[in-house]
């Protein structure tokens, strides 16, 4: 399980930091991370750490796949660890 939580802990890190980068050059008129990419990162654990990152940013804050999509897959993750820690944890 550690190790889970610690991949997670790096996906949202590395989410929040990705938002950051985007918004910086969303800025400078230069090239940009595809949104589909942003959701893969939350799609794979780091849905916090993007939505966080949107809030500290002030990026995609006008987008409805993204006020939306975000907290919707946060709740998919937080149901998936759930379910991993129960899975994991059960004596059989």
């Amino acid at each position: 399980m550690k190790i889970i939580y610690i991949g997670l802990i790096m996906i949202n890190i590395l989410g929040f930091f990705l938002i950051g980068y985007d918004k910086l050059k969303a800025k400078k008129k230069g090239w940009r991370i595809p949104e589909k990419n942003l959701f893969v990162i939350a799609l794979l654990g780091g849905a916090a750490g993007v939505f966080l990152g949107m809030k500290a940013f002030r990026h995609k804050t006008k987008h409805y796949s993204f006020m939306v999509g975000i907290p919707l897959i946060f709740g998919l993750n937080i149901l998936v660890l759930y379910l991993v820690t129960n899975l994991v944890t059960k004596q059989f």
